[in-house]
């Protein structure tokens, strides 16, 4: 065979190293461990859409204002300070970031059972991403401080040099990543503890 005939055969053709993602045959994905999962979850229940509303809308609403603020100064006239209107909207996040938290540890516990799930090393690692996204959040908001954290820069408040130093320099986003294994590890906890409530139910009853 040829060296021609063996690039036309579509068995031997190279694939074109730059072609990225239109290289892949998503014909030939599998796709059942997606569809299992979502066969696992109950879109249905209020409680899960509230979580979904409260995610996605919370840092739209930050990011709005910030920018809406610095094209503007409303805030800042409105409070007469934009240190004042700085640490009011922080608050506001706060706040909303309780709510979330919240909302979405009640979805979670709503949602129905994984037997896979049922092992003390998935509560273990639940505690041990919190534990890292709790360092990762602390030490973010000590480096940046109260006005750094919370969009400061939007008010006109800029620190005097760009921080460098831990977990800035392990991650360009520690804050988003802490509070991502935050909620990873949140998502492991209240499931496993409810499942060994249940267990210490069922032996009482026994």
């Amino acid at each position: 065979m040829s060296a021609a005939a063996a690039v036309g055969d579509p068995r031997t053709e190279l694939l074109d190293c730059c072609g990225g993602l239109n290289n892949v045959d998503y014909s030939k994905v599998d796709l059942a461990p997606m569809e299992e999962l979502l066969k696992r979850i109950n879109f249905k229940d209020s409680g899960f859409c509230l979580a979904v509303i409260a995610i996605i809308f919370n840092p739209l609403f930050w990011n709005l204002v910030a920018r809406w603020e610095h094209r503007t100064r409303r805030l800042s006239r409105l409070f007469g300070s934009p240190h004042l209107a700085c640490y009011c909207l922080g608050f506001v996040i706060i706040l909303l970031n309780v709510y979330r938290s919240h909302s979405v540890t009640v979805a979670m516990k709503a949602q129905p059972r994984w037997d896979a799930m049922d092992q003390p090393v998935i509560f273990y690692a639940g505690v041990a991403l919190m534990v890292l996204g709790t360092l990762m959040v602390v030490t973010s908001f000590l480096a940046l401080g109260f006005t750094g954290t919370f969009l400061g820069d939007y008010f006109g408040i800029l620190m005097e040099e760009k921080v460098t130093g831990f977990p800035f320099n392990v991650t360009e986003n520690p804050m988003y990543w802490g509070s991502t294994a935050n909620y990873l590890g949140l998502a492991f906890i209240p499931f496993t503890e409810q499942i060994y409530q249940q267990r210490s139910r069922r032996r009482k009853l026994e």
